[in-house]
């Protein structure tokens, strides 16, 4: 670096030759030095000026260490080698990919469709003792500047082992099949937060916005006989849905059956016994009635007996005694052309010829 005595004698002698006279003169001479010193001063002291962005924060360091912070706009701090200032963008969402090396310039959400794979850092155990190749992108950006500039020599290097770290620790107690579908997002959540709590350790003022899952496959080497087994294994759950399907219909349709049947037979036992509690009503109340008048309560029955039985059997009347019709009387409604049991005449046939008298012993049977 030139001596500073160096720069303010060629500066005199530029600005000599610009004087009225040469610059000669004593007095000549020292208006010079006061007026380059002053000029000196007056660059120097506006070399403090300094704007900050909208994105940014200004970090001013005095004699190298951490003073204050300069919001966005127009600032001052004390010039150079008093103080310095450091400007990084604080609102910017950065991305580390892990596992493979893409786009760098993608947007925050937005997934990849060609990278070129890193196996050293996307071949992981499962806890299955599998092995999975999982791809991710790590999103962050400055929580605390005074922490990020001071607190960590490489932030990025250290966010990239942090979140590495405990993607493999998520991965190493989480099964292959859940970690390759439904089990996806919790494992994106507990890496995320067990990376902030890393980096909140070192604090790092760091802020772990997304941690984003690219990919999580088997390795190449194996993919086919990994899809044979998940043909397999999707056919075997597709056979034990359609086994439980039939036994969701015919199960409730069996127990239906036997409620039915338990019901029928509930319904029959309750109709016999109050069938039985019926008859023992009726046979006491004709032993009490039996009890208080003998020989009606037997004419009774004797003629409740015969009134039934010649209900329920065909009825002729015969009387012997008249001649010159027919003397049978057929008392069968159902029957009135013969009897029961024989064939019916044929039409205009004549009617067969009563017996001779009978003994007159009854008038009917």
């Amino acid at each position: 670096m030139p001596d500073l005595d160096e720069l303010i004698r060629q500066a005199q002698e530029q600005v000599r030759r610009f004087l009225p006279g040469g610059g000669g003169g004593g007095l000549a001479s020292g208006r010079t030095v006061a007026l380059l010193a002053l000029l000196v001063v007056a660059l120097w002291g506006a070399s403090g000026v300094f704007r900050v962005q909208p994105d940014e924060l200004g970090v001013v360091m005095r004699f190298g260490a951490f003073t204050r912070m300069a919001g966005p706009g127009l600032n001052y701090h004390f010039p150079w080698p008093v103080e310095q200032v450091m400007t990084p963008r604080v609102t910017r969402i950065n991305r580390i990919d892990i596992g493979f090396r893409g786009d760098g310039d993608l947007p925050a959400g937005a997934r990849i469709s060609t990278a070129r794979d890193v196996v050293e850092e996307s071949l992981m155990l499962t806890g299955d003792e599998n092995i999975v190749d999982v791809d991710f992108t790590v999103f962050w950006r400055i929580r605390d500047a005074a922490d990020f500039l001071f607190n960590t020599r490489n932030p990025e290097a250290t966010v990239k082992s942090a979140a590495e770290s405990v993607m493999r620790e998520v991965i190493g107690r989480t099964p292959i099949q859940p970690a390759m579908n439904e089990a996806r997002a919790q494992i994106e959540q507990a890496v995320r937060a067990g990376t902030q709590a890393i980096l909140d350790q070192y604090h790092a003022g760091v802020e772990i916005t997304q941690v984003q899952a690219q990919k999580t496959d088997p390795p190449a080497a194996v993919i086919e006989a990994f899809n044979d087994v998940q043909r397999a294994g999707s056919d075997r759950e597709r056979a034990r849905n359609e086994a439980q399907s039939y036994r969701n219909d015919i199960v409730p349709r069996a127990r239906g059956e036997a409620q039915r049947l338990v019901q029928e037979a509930t319904g029959y036992r309750e109709s016999q016994v109050a069938k039985a509690r019926g008859e023992t009503a009726r046979f006491t109340s004709v032993l009490e009635a039996y009890n208080q008048a003998q020989d009606i309560t037997l004419r009774r029955l004797y003629l409740e007996t015969m009134e039934d039985i010649l209900r329920r059997n065909p009825k002729l009347v015969v009387d012997d005694r008249l001649t010159g019709m027919l003397p049978l009387l057929n008392l069968n409604p159902g029957d009135s052309q013969g009897l029961p049991g024989q064939p019916r005449p044929a039409a205009g046939a004549t009617p067969p010829t009563p017996p001779a008298s009978r003994s007159s012993s009854g008038n009917g049977r």
